[in-house]
């Protein structure tokens, strides 16, 4: 398997298809998933010529099953390890819910001379959870609602929580138990202490600090109806921290609408990426 070593020997897995001369996209999983909920995104790239590229973050996927390591600066450094490995530059960063998180600390300690564009997709900058800074976030009682059904009740939890994150549970929505089987085996692949370690990163990290220091076009999208990163708390502030932004909101799709709208976000990604 393709895979870079970390410093701390962590083996981090990754995709990399497409002609090495092209333009490259770098893709940012969500959590608990991994490089493999991007295939609409990379296969709809590649016919248009592009090169692509997404990782297993670390203890998700086929990467090592680490129970150490797991911050935002380390996630971010891993990413690093695969864009230094494969020796990438002038590339679109491209982060899906915590993979958003993800992408913002990469660009903001990495992507000079790196970095060309960012996208954050249902993402949870400037930060998740409800906290003085951030009165009207997810309440703490609804993280450790997710943190334990994670530890203790993982494959029935990990069924049951795509429900919302499809908006498969809104009236009138047509279920796929196609895409709700893949992102169980995805969930189920990776390791239930990494899972449960992610959320409190995914919740408590903060990052109103790195959004102001990216430099480089920001388009951030986000549908209005996301039930896990709702979005006046998420997207409609993050576009207002960066220097360079653009929003896309999307009346009524739901978190994961990279996979159910697959159509929709590759035409304006593409229209973004292409600007």
């Amino acid at each position: 398997m393709p895979i870079v070593t970390t410093a701390d020997g962590t083996e981090i897995f990754y995709k990399d298809w497409g002609p090495k001369d092209g333009a490259t996209l770098f893709f940012h999983h969500g959590w608990p998933l991994s490089a493999d909920d991007w295939d609409s995104q990379m296969m709809f790239f590649l016919a248009h010529g592009f090169r692509v590229v997404a990782h297993d973050r670390r203890g998700h996927g086929r990467s090592t099953q680490t129970a150490d390591g797991h911050d935002m600066d380390t996630y971010a450094a891993d990413a690093l390890a695969v864009v230094e490995k494969l020796e990438l530059s002038d590339t679109v960063h491209i982060g899906h819910s915590t993979g958003g998180g993800e992408v913002a600390r990469f660009v903001a300690k990495y992507g000079k001379g790196r970095v060309s564009k960012a996208v954050l997709i249902s993402a949870i900058p400037p930060t998740f959870m409800q906290s003085e800074r951030n009165p009207d976030g997810v309440p703490k009682a609804a993280v450790d609602s997710i943190r334990n059904g994670t530890a203790f009740h993982r494959s029935q939890f990990y069924q049951d929580i795509t429900m919302p994150f499809y908006g498969f549970n809104r009236e009138g929505a047509v279920v796929s138990q196609g895409i709700r089987d893949n992102w169980w085996r995805q969930g189920m692949m990776g390791a239930a202490i990494a899972h449960w370690e992610c959320v409190r990163v995914l919740s408590e990290t903060e990052f109103y600090d790195d959004l102001a220091e990216i430099d480089c076009p920001v388009l951030v999208m986000h549908g209005e109806d996301d039930q896990i990163c709702p979005f006046p708390t998420t997207g409609a502030r993050s576009v207002k921290l960066v220097k360079n932004g653009t929003l896309i909101s999307y009346p009524g799709l739901p978190h994961g609408m990279p996979t159910t709208h697959a159509d929709v976000i590759n035409r304006d990604l593409l229209s973004f990426v292409r600007s």
